[in-house]
């Protein structure tokens, strides 16, 4: 399943998310013109490695990217659900939201595989965060995915909080699968993804929504 639009409004320019959206890409599009050594050593110093652990890291490596196909994808999905969370606590509280579901993330990752040598990149457990959020904070909302079907491609509105409850039972089950693999290889973060889910989840009900943004839902609704 692939999200293409949410069906929820938003009252405000997201700001924010296009800001993060923006120096990722820049990022990334830095990262494409190193040579291949160079490119690497770059991933080394600035990306997390669980086994040689800096707090430094821990925000560099969330605006690095493994591939056009890493960032795209989490671009795309911090679009579809960063609006509305930015919408609902306001610019300032939103990137405060962002960078702590990030760091939960990564911790919750380097907690799981310690020892691992391959460091750790991307937007993803910042953008979960993100998206236990919405999945609490927009119970109504529905989603327009697109949905193959074995050899089929068809586009269904499913409600946002079946979809993003899948998603976070997907990545559980996977991370507890790759516990049993050599997790040092490599692979997806799934844990951080986990952990990044749940500290939205947390952290949307501790920082709180802005008062008139609850006015004019409660006008909406």
């Amino acid at each position: 399943m692939f999200p293409l639009k949410d069906t929820e409004p938003t009252y405000s320019t997201p700001v924010v998310t296009i800001a993060l959206i923006a120096v990722n890409l820049l990022v990334f599009i830095f990262e494409a013109s190193l040579g291949e050594r160079t490119r690497n050593l770059f991933i080394e110093t600035y990306g997390l490695v669980p086994d040689y652990f800096r707090f430094r890291a821990i925000l560099t490596s969330m605006f690095l990217h493994g591939g056009w196909l890493h960032v795209l994808g989490n671009m795309w999905f911090l679009w579809i659900f960063g609006d509305n969370v930015e919408d609902l606590l306001g610019h300032g509280k939103f990137l405060l939201f962002y960078l702590l579901c990030g760091v939960a993330a990564a911790l919750g990752q380097v907690l799981t595989n310690p020892f691992s040598t391959v460091p750790m990149v991307g937007a993803s457990g910042a953008i979960a965060g993100v998206m236990g959020a919405y999945m609490i904070k927009f119970p109504r909302a529905r989603v327009l995915t697109l949905v193959f079907i074995l050899i089929f491609i068809t586009t269904l509105e499913i409600p946002a909080p079946i979809m993003l409850a899948y998603w976070f039972v997907i990545q559980l089950f996977s991370g507890i699968g790759s516990i049993s693999t050599h997790m040092s290889q490599g692979g997806v973060a799934f844990f951080a993804h986990v952990a990044g889910f749940i500290s939205g989840i947390v952290l949307i009900k501790v920082l709180g929504t802005r008062e008139r943004y609850s006015r004019r839902r409660s006008d909406y609704y």
